[in-house]
């Protein structure tokens, strides 16, 4: 088979098309088959992760690995607020999304990166998309930055999180390069460095190897935490600030949709526990994804005058309903003592539910079992523990 029209009208006529058996037609043409349907498999890939990207025709990917572990546009987005403006250096330029978003703040941007065909695609794609203020550069970001006499107003680096063997990683003194290694060159020649790491990282140990952090942001899209950034302003005193930082809980449904609650470290560790809970009243909450990570668990009761179920459930109630909580809002239908006798109870009463376990003995596949329930419906059952360690099944509806 002689195909004769361009890669963008084969990739535009097979964009719906089976990759796997695509590749394995006899396809002759005057551009490499193999790179289209890479082209193909990407765009597949980034339909809901980077629109804008893929609605030009012109843009390429060097590789699926490059659409995998690129960041979206929500999260280019929000990582836009957070940079200076003026001169950006970005030291892991990858596909090159951080740095079109930072472009269209920052006067100049640098994008460096050591792949070949990563730089290529970049520079390509950076034309197609009209962002005429990056300069591309083929680099080392380490050897970049030992042979630099340039300042900027902001450095963003976004190390690997990827070992021997594709193993991840979430240590940041384990990713590459070693952003503590290298910090002294960032605090150099960076007014502010902004440094996205693994969401499962843990914050105080963040906290204990960086004690120069002014902000944290923890960024979840529609409730699923997908990064943390680390802000170090080196203008500051760069010792022991860890402490006094503030955590930013970024919520994003969609770029009109985002909301932000914000907290003291040291504030949320000297708060008191709100007061025991031995009952769950009218309504329940479950904060979103970005408030469990940073561990806002005081600081949210007390704001929101709502009582915590347990200290380690993680999941607060009210008498009255609190439209601007951060999280899900459910309406309690009824409190039922997790016991054998009730265990047939809500087998009978509740075969559909969306089941979840919050400081319980029991996983939800076990508890699912032993309900005999049916995931979906319009009910919502949360296995959890009380203050004074009862076991509890929390039936609701969603609220609001």
């Amino acid at each position: 088979m002689k195909y004769r029209k361009s890669i963008q009208d084969f990739i535009t006529e097979y964009i719906c098309a089976d990759t796997t058996q695509l590749r394995l037609k006899n396809i002759e043409a005057d551009f490499d088959v193999s790179w289209a349907i890479l082209q193909i498999e990407a765009r597949k890939k980034l339909q809901h992760k980077l629109p804008t990207w893929i609605s030009h025709i012109e843009v390429v990917f060097p590789s699926i690995l490059s659409a995998e572990q690129c960041s979206s546009e929500l999260t280019a987005q929000y990582k836009q607020r957070l940079i200076l403006p003026g001169k950006l250096l970005d030291l892991t330029g990858g596909l090159g999304v951080d740095s079109f978003y930072f472009a269209q703040k920052a006067s100049q941007v640098i994008y460096v990166e050591r792949f070949d065909e990563y730089c290529h695609a970049a520079k390509n794609n950076f034309k197609v998309l009209n962002a005429n203020n990056i300069s591309v550069i083929r680099d080392d970001c380490v050897h970049f930055l030992q042979n630099n006499d340039l300042l900027f107003d902001t450095i963003y680096i976004d190390p690997a999180r990827r070992g021997v063997g594709n193993k991840r990683i979430f240590a940041l003194d384990e990713c590459e390069p070693n952003v503590l290694e290298i910090m002294p060159l960032l605090a150099r020649y960076g007014k502010r460095i902004l440094i996205k790491v693994s969401p499962m990282a843990d914050i105080s140990a963040l906290q204990s190897l960086l004690p120069g952090i002014t902000e944290i942001h923890v960024v979840s899209v529609k409730n699923e935490c997908k990064e943390l950034l680390l802000i170090i302003d080196t203008n500051d005193d760069m010792d022991n600030k860890s402490e006094m930082a503030t955590i930013h809980c970024v919520a994003i449904d969609s770029p009109e949709n985002i909301s932000i609650f914000s907290f003291k470290i040291n504030q949320e560790k000297q708060l008191p526990h709100s007061a025991p809970c031995c009952h769950v009243r009218d309504y329940l909450y479950e904060p979103n994804s970005s408030i469990l990570k940073a561990g806002a668990y005081k600081t949210v009761a007390i704001e929101y005058n709502a009582f915590k179920l347990h200290i380690n459930s993680h999941l607060y109630t009210s008498e009255q309903y609190i439209d601007n909580f951060p999280g899900r809002k459910f309406e309690v239908v009824e409190a039922i003592p997790f016991n054998s006798k009730n265990i047939k109870y809500v087998e009978k009463k509740y075969p559909q539910v969306n089941l979840s376990t919050r400081n319980f003995p029991l996983t939800a596949t076990e508890l699912k079992k032993r309900l005999k329930s049916k995931d979906g419906g319009a009910f919502y059952l949360f296995a959890t523990t009380l203050s004074n360690d009862e076991k509890t099944l929390v039936v609701c509806k969603k609220a609001g």
